[in-house]
C-alpha cells in the first residue's frame, strides 16, 4: 500500500492521536446487537494504546437532526467498546469545545477516550473548515480507521486529515489492501458477481466493471432486466422494462471491452413472493406469464461455478435471488460456498461487500472463508464504481 502512511511509520508514544472509527452499530434498549464494526477497529485502538498513544476517538451515530439528543448519543457504545478492548474507555459529552479539550488533556499514555457524536454539529457534514480546525486542536496525529465513512467528505473524515499528519489504521489498511488486490492490481482472470434487485441502482457499478473484469455474472432481479432486453419474457418478475435500452448499451460496452456477460439460463419460479411458496424451475426462455423468478436455477449455478473455476480473483456485490425468503436462497448459497471452497484451497482471491452481500454470505455460513468481506456498504459500492473516496484521498502520502 505505497500511497498511504500506516501505523508502522507513526511515532505514537505520548502523542494525542485522533482516530476516526465507525461505531454506528445497531442498538436495542441501550445494548449493541451486532458488534462487528466495533470488533473491526479494536486492533487499531489497542495498538496505538499499547505503543503509548493517547487515543481520542471520533465517530458518528444514527441520524441526529444537527443537535445533541439522547437517542443518538455514543455513551452506551463506550461500554461495549470497553468490553471488546478489555480496558477502560472514558467518554466526553462533546467532540469539540471545553468539554472535549479537558477530556483529552486528562488522557495519559495508553488511555482511550470516546468523544460524543460528531454529527451533533451540523458543521461536521458540511466539512466546515473552522469545525475541522477545532477537531484538529485535539490531536497531534490523525488516524482514519473508518473506510465505511470514507466516501463522505466530512470534517472528521476529510477535513482533519488535511490538517494533521494522517495515517491509515489497520482496518482501513486491510480494506485498501484487499480492494487493491481485487481490481487495481488483481491476479487475472477477474470475475465480478453482481446481484440485487435493480439495474438502476448499479448503473455506474456495471459501467465501471465491464472495463475492468474479464467476466461479469449478473443475478438477482437485475438479471431479469437484461433477459427482457434480449427479448425474453419474464412474466411478473421484478424487471425495469424502461431500462432495456440501457441494459443493451451495457452489453455492447462489455462486448467492446471483451468482458463476458453471464446471465441465468434457468430460474426458480413461484407465483407468490413468500417464503416456501410452491415453485418450479424453468428455462429463461419459458417463464410462465404469471410467474416470478425468485432464484437462479441449478443450470445457472453450474454455469456460474464454471466461471469461478476459471477465475483467479472474484469481486462480489449482491445476492443472486430473494435469498431472504426460505426456499429461494439455494442459488446464492451454492455459489457462495463454491467461491469459499476455492478460496480456502488457495486458488482464488475473493473480495465481497455491501449490506445484502454480507447478510447473504453469513446466511451461507462462509463470510469467514472469503479473502476479505467489507462491511462498508456505500463506500464499498462507490469504490467499485471507480469513484475517488474523499476520506481515502486525504490519506495519500503528501
Amino acid at each position: 500500500m505505497p500511497d498511504f502512511r500506516t501505523l508502522d511509520s507513526a511515532d505514537l508514544r505520548g502523542k494525542r492521536v485522533l482516530v476516526r472509527v465507525d461505531l454506528n452499530v445497531p442498538m436495542d434498549k441501550g445494548e449493541v446487537t451486532d458488534a462487528t464494526r466495533i470488533e473491526r477497529v479494536v486492533p487499531t485502538i489497542a495498538e496505538i494504546a499499547h505503543k503509548g498513544g493517547r487515543v481520542a476517538l471520533l465517530a458518528h451515530f444514527g441520524r441526529p437532526k444537527g443537535g445533541p439528543d439522547k437517542e443518538n448519543s455514543l455513551a452506551p457504545v463506550a461500554h461495549a467498546l470497553a468490553a471488546k478492548l478489555k480496558m477502560p474507555v472514558a467518554f466526553a459529552a462533546d467532540c469539540v469545545g471545553p468539554v472535549a479539550t479537558e477530556a483529552v488533556a486528562r488522557l495519559k499514555d495508553g488511555e482511550v477516550l470516546l468523544l460524543e457524536n460528531t454529527r451533533f454539529h451540523k458543521a461536521e457534514e458540511k466539512n466546515d473548515p473552522a469545525f475541522a480546525a477545532e477537531l484538529a486542536k485535539l490531536g497531534d496525529l490523525y488516524v482514519n480507521d473508518a473506510f465505511s465513512a470514507a466516501h463522505r467528505a466530512h470534517a472528521s473524515t476529510e477535513g482533519v486529515a488535511r490538517l494533521l499528519p494522517a495515517f491509515a489504521g489497520r482496518s482501513m489498511q486491510a480494506e485498501l489492501d484487499a480492494l487493491g488486490k481485487a481490481l487495481e492490481s488483481p491476479k487475472r482472470p477477474v470475475v465480478a458477481v453482481v446481484g440485487g434487485a435493480k439495474v438502476s441502482s448499479k448503473l455506474e457499478l456495471l459501467g465501471n466493471l465491464v472495463a475492468k473484469v474479464d467476466a461479469l455474472v449478473i443475478g438477482g432481479g437485475m438479471a431479469n432486466t437484461f433477459l427482457f432486453a434480449q427479448g425474453l419474457g419474464v412474466g411478473k418478475s421484478l424487471c425495469e422494462r424502461d431500462l432495456a435500452e440501457t441494459a443493451r448499451d451495457i452489453l455492447a460496452k462489455a462486448q467492446a471491452a471483451r468482458c463476458a456477460i453471464l446471465l441465468p439460463i434457468d430460474a426458480v419460479v413461484a407465483y407468490h413472493f413468500a417464503a416456501n411458496a410452491p415453485s418450479q424451475a424453468y428455462g429463461v426462455d419459458a417463464i410462465p406469464a404469471e410467474g416470478m423468478m425468485l432464484d437462479v436455477g441449478a443450470g445457472s449455478v453450474a454455469k456460474f461455478e464454471a466461471s469461478v473455476d476459471q477465475a483467479a480473483t472474484i469481486v462480489w456485490n449482491g445476492p443472486l435471488g430473494a435469498f431472504e425468503l426460505a426456499g429461494f436462497d439455494a442459488g446464492t448459497v451454492a455459489l457462495a460456498r463454491h467461491v469459499a471452497k476455492r478460496t480456502k484451497a488457495g486458488k482464488l482471491v475473493s473480495v465481497a461487500g455491501g449490506g445484502d452481500t454480507v447478510a447473504a454470505l453469513n446466511h451461507a455460513g462462509v463470510a469467514d472463508d472469503f479473502s476479505y468481506v467489507s462491511t462498508a456498504g456505500g463506500a464499498f459500492l462507490e469504490w467499485l464504481e471507480g469513484k475517488a473516496l474523499p476520506g481515502v484521498e486525504a490519506l495519500r502520502a503528501k
